[in-house]
């Protein structure tokens, strides 16, 4: 079924301001309230009404709305979120009677007034570790050691000692939940809490766990192995689904996120898949040319510069950087010169430097 749209159920253009909004809405609320409106309609006219006014007169919702329409809605809120989360006081303020009160009527007309269902899932853990790059160059394999809460194993999450049972609460008959109702100006309304003898359980131990102590689940630490893939870069997250926290009343754990931080290293720097390093060599060997050998992560590869290489000059050396971890190959290493100038010389070398000097004047304009 299609919804309608916001602006249309209550009437207004979309440039309407929010007093406006509040008018119009009190106004029609009034109109199409179920205890004042016997029209079978009014009931399901009201909530919408309502649902458009909670997300119009919001100003975070209104602008998502008017991004994405209903889609952008429905994908953030439920129906019960959005009704909770709007200020319905300031318009009924004065008349006897609490708004939200009409709204737990209606969902708990939906729900057959049932014991609210219990977390599905457990709480998600992140984990931080810190690795070397000689680790993410080549992939490793480490345990962790993770707090973590999970069902006791004595009771089974129950939380009742072996051989007993929880009892149904006879405060609230096993839903979990108390209904009151009270008569305003505009009729009888009906408010659903949460039973505060079983706190909306629906059970009550008579006799606790020894191991938990009715908790029905306990802090463990657990050893969980965990592989980190070549490449892996610097922030990067590793699922371990169903590693995390798994309390009392989840039917399922939550994820295990692993966040990997790197080392700061000695000599190389990351860039991407890519490795950058300085490289110190002689003044007779960058004037001359040489074939140097070059350390790497993986040891040491051959790299020839040429005569007359100066300071600041870079070297690629291909696929000899890191590992592509969502491709195939490696990045490259950029080896960046440093011509070192000596600071002791003995008399000799001495005598061949100013040697050498007459000679480039001699010979070379740029010494001229």
């Amino acid at each position: 079924m299609v919804k309608k749209d916001y602006y249309e159920i209550l009437g207004i253009d979309h440039s309407a301001s929010k007093e406006e909004i509040k008018k119009v809405y009190r106004k029609l609320a009034l109109k199409f309230h179920p205890d004042k409106n016997k029209d079978k309609d009014a009931e399901e006219k009201f909530k919408e009404i309502s649902e458009a006014y909670a997300v119009l007169y919001d100003d975070e919702k209104r602008k998502m709305y008017d991004q994405y329409g209903h889609a952008g809605i429905d994908q953030r809120y439920t129906s019960e979120d959005i009704f909770r989360g709007a200020d319905f006081g300031d318009i009924f303020r004065g008349m006897g009677f609490d708004i939200n009160d009409i709204f737990e009527q209606f969902f708990s007309r939906q729900n057959g007034f049932a014991r609210r269902p219990p977390a599905q899932r457990g709480s998600d853990i992140r984990y931080d570790i810190e690795i070397r790059l000689e680790d993410a160059y080549r992939g490793m394999e480490t345990e962790l050691e993770v707090p973590r809460t999970e069902l006791c194993d004595t009771c089974r999450g129950s939380g009742a000692r072996p051989g007993t049972s929880p009892k149904r609460c006879s405060t609230c008959g096993g839903t979990g939940q108390l209904q009151t109702s009270r008569r305003t100006a505009f009729g009888m309304f009906t408010q659903i809490s949460d039973c505060s003898k079983c706190h909306g359980q629906g059970t009550v131990i008579e006799d606790s766990c020894p191991s938990c102590r009715g908790r029905g689940s306990i802090q463990k630490t657990r050893k969980i192995e965990l592989k980190i893939p070549k490449g892996i870069d610097d922030g990067a997250h590793l699922r371990l689904a169903g590693q995390g926290e798994h309390p009392k009343g989840a039917t399922q754990s939550g994820d295990l996120y692993v966040v990997v931080h790197m080392k700061e290293h000695p000599v190389f720097e990351r860039q991407g898949a890519d490795l950058y390093r300085k490289l110190n060599v002689s003044f007779p060997q960058a004037t001359l040319g040489a074939t140097l050998n070059v350390e790497n992560l993986e040891g040491r590869e051959k790299l020839k510069i040429p005569e007359g290489t100066e300071s600041g000059t870079l070297f690629k050396l291909k696929g000899s950087g890191m590992p592509k971890i969502h491709g195939s190959g490696s990045g490259d290493l950029y080896a960046l010169i440093q011509v070192k100038t000596p600071k002791r010389l003995n008399k000799r070398a001495k005598l061949l430097l100013e040697e050498l000097q007459r000679e480039l004047e001699d010979t070379d304009e740029t010494y001229k």
